[in-house]
């Protein structure tokens, strides 16, 4: 197993995401808990020491099922991660009684790491506001060792991870980004990581394989990579990336059998990073997937000026683009939750004078019609 040093800590650079447990008879929230404890099991044999969980992951039992598999091995011999659940609003005044069941879910005394989960559009605002305490309350119980290293997670804009950071930069040890070689530009993941830096702020990783997205590539993007590294399997490529990333310290994997778990200690045996060819050619590859499947906007602005109902086009556009690639998912709806009506997908009028004036010719008010459809608007 490869490790990453991390203050005085040493982290395996593969760690084991507890979103996707192996389940019974596809019902999210009845874990299969033989089959997960013989993952976990496996995984300690074979040097990942980072465990990760959340409140919401498998309809609450996500914690139960890790607290238990983890109890049977000492302490200091693993590392578990959860976070505090402010992807739903009416948990920001909870702070203090979620903690405390979490802390009792999990059979542990204190958090190795802990997260302000998912920050973005929906609750920037909320995760900012000095009235529920969540800040003061959090950096306190780090204070009091019931969290050793305090965090957060975000699949928000780069604005809104700004934002987050002129507000608790000091105070953040780590990030957690979905970061993979597709969205390395399509969710401008770079900015991202490269923001993160500034802060001195390290990465930690999810949805490396983008859903599994990225785990089975098209005929021709396989003989691409197999000409590259004949003896390298599609997935693994996704964690080469990673590997070749120094801002990178943990990667977490949702796997969600044994053989999937299997093949990604497999792959971390050894740090095989890309050489700067096969990074181009690799991005490349994401380029071609991205140019089939969605619209060339540059956001050059100009349908905003055009625009009667002062929508923010190009946003919109980036934000239909990430929901037609994903085929759904969960980013685009969270942050419309955030607009006002007047400011949806909606709200376009089909005028399309934001048509005469696009350089790209995309035809804007379809595909705004197609969104507002898409989410049932």
């Amino acid at each position: 197993m490869v490790y990453r040093d991390f203050q005085d800590l040493k982290l395996s650079a593969l760690g084991m995401g507890a979103m996707r447990l192996p389940v019974i008879d596809g019902d999210d929230s009845r874990i299969d808990v033989k089959a997960s404890e013989d993952m976990v099991a496996y995984a300690m044999e074979h040097g990942i020491n980072y465990y990760d969980t959340a409140w919401g992951y498998h309809g609450g039992q996500s914690e139960i099922v890790m607290g238990n598999a983890l109890k049977k091995y000492p302490r200091e011999k693993f590392y578990l991660a959860t976070k505090f659940p402010g992807y739903d609003l009416s948990n920001m005044d909870k702070v203090e009684e979620i903690f405390e069941e979490q802390l009792k879910k999990c059979q542990v005394e204190y958090f190795d790491f802990y997260l302000f989960h998912n920050v973005c559009e929906m609750n920037i605002d909320a995760y900012l506001n000095e009235k529920y305490g969540i800040y003061d309350y959090l950096t306190e119980q780090k204070k009091n060792g019931r969290i050793r290293h305090l965090g957060f997670s975000a699949h928000g804009s780069y604005d809104v991870i700004k934002r987050f950071l002129e507000a608790y930069g000091e105070s953040m040890e780590f990030c957690q980004l979905q970061l993979n070689y597709l969205d390395w530009s399509f969710q401008d993941a770079k900015a991202k990581v490269e923001l993160l830096k500034d802060y001195g702020i390290p990465v930690w990783v999810m949805e490396p394989l983008r859903g599994g997205k990225l785990a089975t590539l098209s005929e021709e993007n396989t003989a691409k990579l197999r000409e590259m590294r004949p003896e390298e399997e599609t997935p693994a490529w996704a964690f080469r990336f990673l590997q070749s990333l120094p801002e990178v310290k943990v990667v977490l994997s949702g796997m969600s059998n044994m053989e999937q778990l299997k093949a990604n200690i497999h792959t971390y045996e050894e740090d095989k990073p890309l050489s700067e060819e096969e990074m181009k050619n690799l991005l490349g590859i994401a380029d071609s997937m991205l140019e089939k499947k969605v619209l060339p906007c540059t956001a050059c602005h100009y349908c905003v000026s055009h625009c009667p109902q002062e929508l923010d086009i190009p946003e919109l556009l980036n934000l239909y683009n990430e929901h037609c690639f994903t085929e759904g998912g969960f980013i685009a709806p969270m942050a419309l939750s955030s607009y006002p009506e007047e400011k949806k997908p909606s709200a376009c009028i089909g005028c399309r004078s934001c048509e005469a004036v696009c350089p790209q010719q995309i035809k804007i008010s379809e595909a705004m019609a197609d969104f507002a459809e898409k989410l049932g608007m």
